[in-house]
């Protein structure tokens, strides 16, 4: 079941066709991708659930706070209902050139293999908290939910939603229980450094974030085959709902976890798990709303030109696969002991203020380079290997 697509285009979308809201959103997304995961790459203090310091100074603990609020647990899904809503579009293009829905599925699959592979390379390479394996494996396995009908797709959803719960316990129980020892950003050892990250990549992967990303991925397919980014003023109320309620249900939902990962209070382990379980979870809705408020914005510029900054960001968000890969390959020249050794000297906040930096070099080097239909260089990669060089 789909929404009858555009006119037929070949291949991937050349970029001047593409949508606006989907590329501002994972342009803007990419700025919470950063500051999620740059204190990942700090070592030599105790951390909490979301791995910030413990002891950190008072405006480490109050940048912890804020993004935890905001940021951790909330960019993942964001990116995840951009990823169905994308996989979707990809289908709806094939198909409208007469392509039949076994070849279609065969090159989604396909795209997701692959996207699996970069995932794989990243984390030998440079993250252990790669986010890309997941998506692909979650593509890979749930494609054939596109052509499903939506009761199918909204069951799967909330089936999705229990299991992630049921992980993100486990998790939690795993985080209090296991003994502190070294992580891989800690490792002075390029080499045991990378077992390491394909020691945790290969558990948490098919476990941690594929559960954390399939509800907000069928929730996009939903999405997608209504138009909704891509006709925003028709779909302004629903948007509007998305925005509002999903944003209060990650805010409040996200308090308690605030409140444990910065010290301020201190439960038991049961209700601190908890805690951490309820912030994911309500994480989710806030993914939706942030996706929902860059359409509320793409809307009201509908009969407008964007101006340079939403370009910029725009750009960005065409370039987001290399502008991701970018982040963790500076991430590892400044944090890592084996290279720039920083993660060992700086607070979260002066992490955070690095992550505003990468991410705003990404979005000049996007700016400079794209105009003109040029793709980030991971993007012609993924592209070539999915459809050929044809």
């Amino acid at each position: 079941m789909s929404i009858a697509p555009p006119a037929p285009v070949h291949g991937a979308t050349p970029i001047a066709q593409r949508a606006l809201a989907p590329d501002l959103a994972r342009g803007l997304m990419l700025l919470l991708i950063a500051l999620a995961h740059a204190h990942m790459y700090l070592s030599g203090h105790e951390a909490g659930f979301r791995g910030y310091a413990l002891d950190g100074g008072a405006l480490d603990r109050l940048v912890a706070g804020v993004q935890i609020l905001l940021v951790d647990g909330r960019a993942l899904p964001m990116f995840a209902v951009l990823f169905g809503y994308g996989l979707v579009q990809l289908a709806n293009r094939k198909l409208a050139t007469g392509t039949g829905w076994p070849q279609v599925r065969r090159v989604l699959r396909r795209r997701s293999l692959w996207l699996l592979a970069f995932g794989f390379c990243h984390a030998l390479l440079l993250f252990f908290g790669d986010i890309l394996g997941a998506y692909g494996l979650v593509g890979l396995v749930l494609a054939g939910f596109i052509r499903r009908t939506d009761r199918a797709v909204l069951r799967a959803a909330v089936a999705g939603l229990v299991l992630h719960v049921v992980v993100l316990v486990g998790f939690g129980l795993l985080t209090i229980s296991a003994p502190k020892g070294d992580t891989p950003a800690a490792m002075a050892d390029p080499i045991e450094a990378t077992v390491m990250r394909l020691i945790g990549w290969s558990g948490m992967t098919p476990t941690y974030f594929a559960a954390s990303v399939v509800p907000a991925f069928l929730f996009g397919i939903w999405a997608a085959r209504r138009r909704v980014l891509e006709d925003p003023v028709s779909h302004r109320d629903l948007l509007m709902r998305v925005a509002v309620l999903g944003t209060g249900l990650a805010v409040v939902g996200g308090v308690p976890l605030t409140l444990v990962d910065t010290q301020i209070w201190e439960p038991s382990d049961m209700v601190a798990v908890s805690a951490y379980a309820l912030h994911s979870v309500t994480g989710i809705a806030g993914g939706l709303a942030y996706a929902a408020v860059i359409g509320l914005v793409t809307g009201r510029m509908r009969h407008g030109h964007p101006g340079p900054a939403i370009r910029a960001l725009a750009a960005c968000g065409q370039w987001s696969l290399t502008c991701y890969l970018l982040q963790s390959v500076v991430f590892v020249a400044v944090f890592a002991p084996y290279a720039g050794g920083l993660g060992t000297r700086v607070g979260d906040a002066t992490a955070s203020g690095i992550a505003v930096a990468t991410w705003l070099a990404t979005v000049l080097l996007a700016a400079l380079l794209a105009p003109g239909g040029r793709r980030g260089p991971a993007e012609v990669a993924l592209r070539r290997l999915t459809y050929g060089r044809g």
